[in-house]
C-alpha cells in the first residue's frame, strides 16, 4: 500500500463533467449532483484504511453540507480486479450499510479520476456554486485511525465557507490516503 498526499488546491479550476453509473441504478453527471451552493466530489473506495477511518464522518459532514446547499458525490476509481472489496456489489453494500446521503459512482475506465488529477483515497475536490475549485484538502486530522472526536473539521469548515462566500480558505492541509489502484496498461 502506497500512501500519498494530495497536491495543493488549484483555485478556480473548472470542474470536470462526468457521466457514471451509481449503486442506485442511475447514471449521474455534475448537473444532477450539484447543489445550489456547490459540489463536493470525493474519490473514495471500500478497502482503504484511510477511508474506513473517516467513513462515518464523511456521512455526517455531507449531510450537514447538504443543509448548506452543498451536495456531494463519491466516485470509486480503483481497479476492482485488484481489490475485490472495491467491486460494484460491495460498493452497493457499503452505501447501504452506512446510508450514504450522496450518489456512490464507479469510474470503471478511470478516466474521470485521471481528468480530476485524483491521486489517492480519500481525495476531496470542493467546488463553489460556479463549479470552480475552492478546496483540495483533508477531512480532518484522521489518518489510518480515526482522530479524536473534537478535532477541527477541515473539510466541513472549508465547504461551509465556500457555501457562504464562494471562496475556500487559502491555507489547506492536504488529504492523505492510499494510492489509486490504476489498471495496468496493455503493452
Amino acid at each position: 500500500m502506497v500512501s500519498l498526499e494530495t497536491p495543493v488546491c488549484e483555485f478556480d479550476r473548472d470542474i470536470v463533467d462526468f457521466s457514471l453509473p451509481g449503486v442506485d441504478g442511475k447514471t449521474w453527471d455534475v448537473e444532477s449532483c450539484r447543489g445550489e451552493n456547490g459540489l463536493l466530489v470525493m474519490f473514495i473506495c471500500n478497502h482503504c484504511p484511510y477511508v474506513k477511518a473517516i467513513r462515518e464522518r464523511i456521512v455526517r459532514d455531507t449531510r450537514e453540507l447538504a443543509g448548506l446547499g452543498v451536495n456531494s458525490v463519491a466516485i470509486m476509481s480503483n481497479n476492482p480486479e485488484e481489490y475485490e472489496e472495491d467491486s460494484f456489489e460491495n460498493m452497493r453494500a457499503i452505501a447501504q450499510q452506512y446510508d450514504f446521503p450522496f450518489p456512490y459512482l464507479i469510474d470503471q475506465t478511470q478516466e474521470v479520476a485521471r481528468a480530476y488529477g485524483a491521486v489517492c483515497t480519500p481525495d476531496f475536490f470542493g467546488y463553489n456554486s460556479d463549479l470552480k475549485l475552492q478546496y483540495r484538502g483533508r477531512l480532518d486530522a484522521s489518518r489510518k485511525e480515526t482522530a479524536e472526536g473534537d478535532v477541527r473539521r477541515d473539510l466541513f469548515e472549508a465547504m461551509k465557507q465556500v457555501a457562504e462566500t464562494g471562496r475556500g480558505p487559502q491555507d489547506q492541509i492536504p488529504s492523505m490516503g492510499c494510492s489509486i489502484k490504476w489498471k495496468t496498461e496493455a503493452a
